[in-house]
This record gives C-alpha cells, structure tokens and sequence, in this order.
C-alpha cells in the first residue's frame, strides 16, 4: 500500500501564514485560524506543507488502507482559499444556501474572499461538520 503524502508536521504556522504572497489570502487565512481554532477547540497544526488542520480522527477503509486525517483545516492556495470540510456537503444544503459565493467539491469548500461569504454561515458550518465527524469517527474533542 502507498503511503499517504499529506502527513501532520511540526512546521511553524504561523511562519507558514506568514509566507502567503497575496496579502488578502493572508489576511483571510489568519481569520480562518482564529474561527477553525475557536469552533474545535484544538491547536493549528501543519500538515503536509500547505494545509492548516485541527484535531485529528483514524480512519480504516474496508481495503484495510488506514491513516490519519484532520477534522477541518484550510489551505491558501494562489487561485482560492480551500476549506476542508470532511463529511462532505450532503448535509448541509441549508448552510451552503445561505453561504454566499463558494464552490465545492467532494470534501472542499472553495472561497475566493472571506468577503463574499457570512462568517456567521461559515462558522455554523464548520462546527457541524466538525461535530459530525467526532461522532462518527471518535475523533479528539
């Protein structure tokens, strides 16, 4: 079995959010850490070297293919900021209605500004996503 590339680290967050070029994406991202870090309740750690993730679960696929993920976390990439979401969007179809500007993908939240979305929204969102994880998965508290 290959291993999982995108692994949690020791790098420096902050040093890490400090280094993103676009000054609105760094400003966002900081406003990111503090909602990500309030809603869990966990630290800000790296994983990989672009992604900001808090909390952790194990996950164990019926291929026996096993690891260890983020709860949520974010990523400033060049052409938007990316929300890891990890249940998913089937649930929340009220939230993502009332979000604002984003598109989305299996388990990504894309944002092009934190501006054209509620953070109110954001917010509700990442805590239920959140929750739903720990319950489904056991994840940290």
């Amino acid at each position: 079995m290959t291993e999982l590339k995108t692994k949690r680290n020791d790098g420096d967050v902050q040093a890490y959010l400090d280094s993103v070029e676009n000054q609105r994406r760094r400003e966002d991202a900081l406003v990111l850490l503090n909602v990500m870090g309030e809603v869990t309740g966990e630290p800000a750690e790296m994983w990989g070297g672009s992604i900001v993730g808090f909390g952790s679960y194990h996950y164990v696929y019926d291929s026996g293919r096993e690891g260890d993920w983020f709860l949520t976390g974010f990523a400033p990439r060049k052409a938007s900021m990316t929300l890891y979401i990890m249940p998913g969007f089937e649930h929340y179809d009220d939230l993502l209605a009332r979000l604002g500007k984003h598109k989305i993908g299996r388990s990504c939240l894309y944002i092009n500004k934190l501006a054209d979305v509620d953070l109110d929204v954001l917010r509700d969102l990442v805590a239920e996503s959140v929750a739903h994880m720990r319950r489904t998965h056991g994840a940290t508290e």
